[in-house]
């Protein structure tokens, strides 16, 4: 399916977003937003992605991002996605205390049964939404937009307060889950 997202330059900041299929909410269960805090860490420590700022929401992702040569940020984005739908797929089977597992089996295979792109499991919608930053006012736009996300969905009164982000980075002297490179 074509898209008008591409990533451009990946050494410049891009706003990515990724999202469940059909907006399921499976971050509601902190289990599943484990899984991927540590692949992002493991994208962090071992194929060059520089993370700015990020946010988990219960069934979509905000990243703002860039790579370290000699990597590639759709090459990065791929990879994360292959891997964390695969696991989460999984950590939801293992789930004993997973009240809705039949359903959301049931969702991801129904999914991927009608996407030639996948063999049985689609965990995330196929695009990125990646938008390149090339300007101070964009930045400040978007990070101030994924900050607010939990405020704005009521999940909290303060974007600081929100665990799954990177606001307590750039609000308060304290570090978040995972490590940022501040972009002000």
């Amino acid at each position: 399916m074509a898209t008008r997202y591409r990533f451009g330059d990946s050494e410049k900041p891009h706003f990515i977003t990724f999202s469940v299929i059909n907006w399921i909410d499976v971050f509601s269960r902190e289990k599943y937003k484990e899984v991927l805090i540590e692949s992002l860490q493991y994208c962090i420590t071992n194929k060059g992605l520089v993370l700015h700022a990020w946010i988990i929401m219960t069934n979509h992702v905000h990243l703002i991002a860039t790579a370290q040569q000699p990597y590639q940020l759709t090459d990065i984005i791929r990879d994360l996605k292959k891997f964390t739908s695969r696991a989460i797929i999984k950590a939801i089977s293992d789930n004993q205390q997973e009240s809705r597992k039949d359903w959301l089996i049931w969702m991801f295979k129904r999914a991927g049964e009608r996407n030639s792109n996948n063999n049985t499991y689609q965990f995330w919608q196929q695009d990125n939404h990646p938008i390149e930053l090339s300007t101070n006012e964009m930045l400040d736009q978007r990070l101030t937009y994924l900050h607010e996300n939990p405020v704005t969905a009521g999940h909290v009164w303060e974007p600081q307060h929100y665990k799954y982000s990177s606001a307590i980075d750039y609000y308060s002297d304290q570090p978040g889950l995972l490590p940022v490179v501040l972009l002000f």
